[in-house]
């Protein structure tokens, strides 16, 4: 049960880290695409995390996360930059999209948009 707490911290730690590194994307590389970080799962040995993305704006999805892995090794050295020193390794990471946001989005929009007559008193 230690490794997954220990995974837990880990990944709250590189949730928050590229959260504000992607904030401050100085370089341009998410293309002013607002991303947000919905979940980080780390591996048992801590050296990948798997980020999932969720890019509820952005009008390309495909293109931003093609920018992403493209910038992938700027973005684990700005991360390494902030967390080295709390940590042995710093992980490989794997951008992914995250479908879960979007799909409740869409059931929103969805639910929204249904027409229900109101009930009689």
């Amino acid at each position: 049960m230690a490794g997954t707490t220990r995974q837990q911290k880990f990944s709250r730690l590189i949730q928050k880290e590229l959260s504000s590194i992607f904030q401050r994307d100085r370089r341009g590389i998410l293309d002013n695409a607002f991303i947000t970080i919905a979940d980080v799962k780390m591996s048992p040995d801590l050296s990948v995390a798997k980020v999932f993305i969720s890019m509820m704006l952005a009008k390309n999805k495909e293109k931003t996360l093609e920018n992403l892995n493209l910038h992938k090794r700027e973005i684990r050295k700005s991360l390494g930059e902030v967390i080295g020193k709390q940590v042995r390794i710093i992980p490989e990471l794997i951008f992914i999209i995250d479908e879960v946001e979007e799909n409740a989005q869409r059931i929103d929009d969805l639910i929204k948009n249904l027409n229900i007559p109101p009930e009689k008193e």
